[in-house]
This record gives structure tokens, sequence and C-alpha cells, in this order.
């Protein structure tokens, strides 16, 4: 752990400059709109350890796999997310000495991430020594309201300088992924344009013909008057820099405002990149700083009406939540359907920032339950957009008939990892897809998706599941050979319980789903069945006898489910029996000697059971509980929040909050070592259900809300709020009550700790705990 952060409700704030910590305050200050994000790097040069990050949503690069292309049905490429241009540069000379916060004294450092209003700031003073110093405040915020603009204020005040000041903003195209081949860049310069204060470059990528504008507009002020005058500039391949000179003496003060848009061909025309980005500029610049800012910080505070929750009594979990939800509120906001999240956000290279299961298992609840419904369906819907490349991976391994293996890494559709026990065998994310149309459904009672567009998906995972299990003789059932569950320590193992639970529940429900729709619209499904060649006498037929024979390998003597065939065979120990140095075994431990043990990554039959609680009785659930909680090492940051759900569930207070806290600030605290690599966005999805779900025992059943919460014995309060069809929830717990709120929307049903509720709007209720 590294606890270097400040605790405070709304910022995160980091107090002295230790250059040991930069690349993980890089990670953690980033800053984000769903479209464009940035790791927190200096505005000014800085030759320290750092890895530069500037990401554009939906731009990436097939990099050559250098590992099993040649092999069939293996990827030929692994995509990622591309380091685009650096807007934020703006290089600062005294005299003739660089503004390098490796070189210079620094005092009074401080750099916050005000989070309430969405931006960056920071300040500290720089020695150059002659008796030169100066002081700097830096603030920037990328817009939420406008998606291609990125916004800088940069203050320089002379305390003892006295001579002349060179500033350059400028555009540098010539950037390179840490995580490249062979040192390889990925962009192609196509144009570089000028004007004094206003500067293009224009970018393509090597692969995909992705063209990319990246502009700046800028205006300097020294004491309040604009500055103006010869700027100087210098140009070289795919850069673009314009120096200003000025003299400067003690408590004189230059303001820099830099305006940055970046345009792409993914929203516009090639040939309209520049013309999009000078309006964007011109807008901007007219508008000023102070007003484009005080539009954005008013959209981020709206963003927190709905998806806030607040705590009393501990600063720490306070700020973990917030931190959590806002890096998710920047990461995606759902109004473009071609997008999704990777599990680093915009926040580090690690991942390639592509689409993983993550995604329908942990962030669309999340989702669901802040925003409106658009933005979960959006994340459907690209999906289903990605449906043909899903049946085409599955025919790339030998499937027909129009079956379809979604990819576990994927940029279009396409697969593009080469992990074959992930890339093949983790074939579990088919049933994450489809349960996230369920969850969708049930929860925002829209059934037009599952018409629409949801069923067709359902169909095509379940050809796939019907053509992957195969009929066992000597069991009389169906089985699964040679997957690997959402648990990664184990591979290419038979019969994982969790992935047999997916296959049979899909084929169930897309059974059910399609006798819904023959009733509903009986034109709609006859249109679909010819769409795709659909024969529901054989194939329906099929998948009922699967789901009646699939088998499930359970221990009857012990009353738990299996992971997987032959885990009774391991040796049983508990985390416990391992020696701190051990710790964690993906480090310290051959991938052989982790494959042969007991130990567990992340939830996985636990992961099914929380999934379809209400299938199981109380008493089955602590039974597997207590059996697997203890062998779990918890080395996936997803694997906590489904453990503290359930632990909750079963009146583990305790547990529930000791693994609450493993989540909470994985980040921030840096438990792993390795945020210097980004941030866990995804994991952080499931923080926000540990609250809501766990401690608040959120649950829908039977199209009704429950709550069965308790506090945490460290809190004293804390609050959540829930949008459900067309209400907005509040519910808020002390030790002595809750009070459940109708904020906004119909009158409402709902039960608390099994007590019914009737809650019109603007209305609450009380409940008083025993």
């Amino acid at each position: 752990m590294n606890e270097y952060l400040k605790h405070d409700d709304w910022c995160i704030i980091e107090e002295g400059f230790n250059p040991e910590n930069q690349r993980s305050s890089e990670s953690i200050f980033s800053l984000g709109n769903g479209h464009i994000g940035q790791r927190a790097n200096f505005e000014e040069q800085y030759s320290g350890d750092s890895l530069q990050g500037n990401y554009i949503a939906g731009i990436y690069y097939p990099d050559k796999t250098k590992v099993g292309w040649w092999k069939n049905g293996y990827p030929e490429y692994f995509a990622k997310v591309l380091n685009a241009p650096n807007w934020i540069g703006i290089n600062i000379k005294v005299g003739n000495e660089d503004l390098d916060l490796s070189k210079v004294k620094i005092d009074n450092f401080k750099r916050t991430l005000n989070m309430h209003e969405g931006y960056l700031e920071r300040s500290f003073t720089a020695d150059f020594g002659n008796e030169k110093v100066i002081e700097v405040r830096a603030k920037r915020f990328i817009s939420i309201l406008e998606k291609e603009l990125g916004c800088i204020k940069y203050e320089i005040k002379s305390i003892r300088a006295h001579d002349k000041i060179s500033i350059t903003p400028y555009v540098d195209g010539d950037v390179i992924n840490e995580d490249a081949n062979y040192q390889e860049k990925f962009w192609e310069e196509l144009a570089v344009e000028s004007r004094p204060g206003e500067a293009y470059v224009t970018l393509k990528t090597k692969k995909l013909d992705f063209h990319v504008c990246t502009s700046m507009k800028f205006n300097i002020e020294k004491n309040g008057l604009v500055v103006t005058g010869a700027v100087k500039e210098k140009q070289k391949e795919k850069y673009i820099g314009q120096t200003v000179e000025l003299d400067i003496k003690p408590e004189d003060t230059i303001t820099i405002y830099k305006y940055a848009a970046i345009t792409h061909s993914e929203n516009h025309s090639n040939d309209t990149l520049t013309i999009a980005a000078h309006n964007i500029l011109q807008r901007s610049y007219e508008k000023g700083f102070d007003k484009l800012f005080k539009l954005h910080a008013n959209a981020w505070k709206c963003k927190w009406t709905d998806s806030d929750i607040v705590i009393e009594g501990d600063v720490a979990a306070q700020q973990a939540i917030r931190f959590n939800i806002f890096q998710l509120n920047q990461t995606y906001t759902g109004d473009d359907e071609r997008l999704n999240i990777g599990p680093k956000g915009f926040t580090g290279e690690k991942y390639g920032g592509s689409t993983y299961w993550d995604t329908e298992a942990y962030c669309l609840p999340f989702y669901l339950r802040t925003s409106d419904k658009k933005v979960s369906r959006n994340l459907l819907l690209y999906r289903y957009r990605h449906l043909q490349k899903a049946i085409e991976n599955a025919e790339k391994l030998g499937f027909t008939g129009g079956a379809a293996l979604y990819p576990m890494v994927t940029m279009n559709g396409e697969e593009c990892h080469n992990e074959w026990e992930i890339t093949f065998e983790e074939i579990h994310r088919n049933g994450a897809i489809a349960f996230a149309i369920y969850n969708y459904t049930r929860y925002t009672g829209d059934e037009t998706y599952l018409e629409d567009y949801g069923l067709e998906v359902l169909i095509a995972i379940s050809r796939f599941w019907a053509q992957r299990v195969n009929f066992s003789k000597a069991k009389n059932k169906y089985v699964m050979l040679g997957v690997t569950g959402p648990n990664e320590y184990e591979n290419n193992v038979n019969n994982n319980w969790y992935s047999n639970l997916m296959a049979s529940w899909c084929l169930d429900y897309t059974i059910k789903s399609i006798t819904k729709l023959q009733t509903a619209n009986p034109e709609k499904y006859k249109a679909l069945k010819e769409k795709i060649n659909f024969d529901e006498l054989k194939e329906a037929g099929k998948w009922t006898n699967i789901v009646d024979n699939m088998y499930f390998p359970e221990n009857e003597e012990l009353g738990v489910f299996l992971q997987q065939e032959g885990f009774m065979d391991k040796e049983l120990l508990t985390v416990d029996d391992l020696k701190p140095e051990d710790r964690p075994i993906n480090q310290k431990w051959s991938w052989d000697k982790i494959l042969r043990s007991c130990f567990i990554k992340q939830a996985d039959v636990l992961q099914g059971i929380y999934m379809f609680e209400d299938n199981y009785e109380d008493e089955t659930i602590k039974r597997n509980f207590d059996f697997y909680e203890p062998k779990t090492v918890h080395e996936s940051s997803l694997s906590p929040c489904v453990h503290t759900i359930l632990a909750a569930k079963l009146g583990y207070k305790e547990k529930a909050y000791e693994l609450y806290l493993r989540t909470a600030r994985l980040d921030l605290d840096d438990y792993n070592d390795e945020v210097h690599q980004g941030l866990h966005i995804t994991s952080m999805a499931g923080t926000y259900l540990s609250i809501v779900e766990g401690f608040g025992g959120m649950r829908l059943i039977n199209d009704e809300l429950h709550f069965n919460p308790f506090i945490p014995s460290k809190w004293d309060l804390y609050s959540f709020n829930v949008k459900y069809r067309n209400t907005l929830i509040k519910v808020e717990v002390t030790k002595d009550k809750v009070v459940v709120s109708n904020q906004k929307g119909e009158k409402l049903r709902v039960f608390v700790s099994g007590v019914e509720y009737k809650i019109k709007e603007k209305e609450s209720k009380t409940f008083y705990c025993n």
C-alpha cells in the first residue's frame, strides 16, 4: 500500500512532490469525458519518470501479436488504444532555464482533483537558483458538455524573477505507446497548419486509417491585460509550437488560456476535421475559460444528483466511493453506442483499452441504477452491432449455423486476445452478455430491446452453447469440457459449475423469450425467424433437452457446488495457510503451482450464486460461501464486491466490511502496487454495488424493490439514490433508522426489511431499527 493522498470528502489531494509517486498520480488524477481522456501529465516539460497518455475513445491500433498468430483460430493482432497527440503541452523557460520539475527546486506542491466539479488543479513554487523563483497555478478540465474539447488555465507569478520568460504552447503528435512492439510509432503526418495563436496537427494511423486533428487556440494575459506581439513558430514532423516572449519582474502575473479541440474521423468526414476543430476552438475562445468551466461544473453537479453516495463518519470511505463513481462517470457517458468501457478507462495502456465481459457483469448494473436507461441500452446495442463479428469468431473455431461467441477482448467485435486458456476457454462471457439483456429488461421494464435486438443475440449465443456441450454416456448428462471460469487460476477444466450454469440458464431464458415474442408480436417473431433461418422445433427442442439434462458437479457430503470436476482432489488449504511472503501468489508462484492449488483468483461458484440468488436457500448460500471464501485470494479486482454482497446477505457484517475495504480504496491506496499502469475502472462499479446491494441489501423481486440494509459500525450514516423505471429513490441509513424517499416519479411500492411501504412522489417513509 502507498497512502500518500490526503483524505477529503470531495477532493483527491496530493501535498508535496515525490517523483516516485508521479506515475501513480498520473493515473489517479486523470480526467475524461467518455470520449477523450488524459492522464495527469504536467503541462510543462518533465524529464522524470512518466507515462504520457492522452486517449481517444474508439481510436485503436491492431498491433501484431507476438504469440500464437500462426495457429488456426488465434487472433492475428492485439488491439490497443493509442497514445494520441499531446494537447496539454505548455513549455516554460525563465531566462535560459527550462521549467522542469525534475530539475528545479520545488516547494508548496499541491495537486487536487475536484470530483464535484470535474477539474484538476496544481500549484507549486519553482526555485531556479540565482534569485529566480516563480509560482505556478494550473487548472484544466475536459468538457463534459463539449465532447471534443479540453481547456487549460496556466498562471505564472514572479516571486523573485526579473528576466525574460518564454511560453510555448504546442501540439505534439510524435508520441509512442509504452507497450508498442519494438518501439513502433503508430501515427503518420497528414498536415500541419497554423496562424498566430492557433495551430492544427492532422495525423492518421498507419493501419485502419483513423484520422485525427488535434488543435489549439490560446491567448496570454499579463497582469490582466491581453498580450499582443510577435509569435515565433517552431514546426517539425507531427509538431507545432508557438513561442511568446515577455519580460517579467516580481509580482507580475502571466496567464495562459489554452483551448484544445480533438476531432476525428469517427465523428467527422476526413475533409472537415480542421473545419470542425476550428469551429469548436472559436466557440470556446469566445465564451472564455471561466464561462466554459461554469457550464462544465454545473453539468457535473447534475450527474452527482443521481449517482452520489453519502457516507458520514468515515472520510476515507466517503472519498473512495466518490472517486470510484467519478471515474465511472467520466469514462462512459452512454451517448454513443459505438463506445464501451475499457478496464483502465482513459487512465493507462494496460489491457489495451478494449472491451471485456466486465462491462456486462459489473458496469451495466451501475449505469442501470444511476443513469437514464438509454445509457445501459447503448451498452447492449454495442454488442448487438457486433453480432456478426461474434458469429465469425465462432466460425473460426468450427461452430456453424449462426452460433456466436462474443470476444473476450475486443475493439470492433473481433477477438484480439491470444492467451488460449482465456480467449477460447473463458466462454462464460457469452453468458454475461445474455444476463445483461435479462438484467436490463427486468430492471427497466423495456421489452422493446429484447424484441428488436436482444432475442437475436440470445438465439445466436444459444446456438453456440448447444454445440459447445456434448452428451456424456457415462454420466447420462450434457457436459462441457475444456473451459476456464471467471477464476483464471484453473484452466482447461471440465464441467466448471459456473459455465455450465450460465449455458443452461441462457438456453432456458432464450426459450422463454421466444415464447414471449410469439405471443406479443407474432409478425416480428416471424420476421426474425426468416432473417436468421431459425428452426424452432429442431433447435429449441434440443435446447430444452440440454437444460433438463445439464451436469452440475456437486459434493453431496459437504452440500457445496464444485468449481469443476476434480476440485476435491486438490490439497484443500485456506488463505490463512499461505505465508505472507507468498502473497500475491500471481507474482510469487509459478503458473504450474497456481493451477494445481485450490486457491481462487475471484468468485466463480459464488458469482453464479450471486447472479441467481433467488434460486438458492440461505443455507445453501452459506455452505458455499463458507467453503470457497477462505480459499479466495482476491487477486482480481472484480472479486471482493461479489463476496461483500453475499457476506452482507448472510449477516457476516464484519466480513462484508473487510471485503469492501479491499475494493473501495484499491487504487487510492494502491493495494496491488500497480496503479501506475492505470486505474481499475470496471471494478469500481463493483464498489458501488457493494454498498447498494451489499450494505443496502437492494434486490429486485417480482418487479419490486426490496431493501434489507445495515450500517457498518464505523459509519454514522450513508445514503444512496437509485433510479428505477420512472422513479428516483433515495435510501438513507443510520444506526437506528432507515428512511426511503420517492424523490421523483410515480407512486411506488417498496419493501424495507420485509415491511411493505407505498410511497408517493416527494414522500418519505421511516423504518426504525430494533
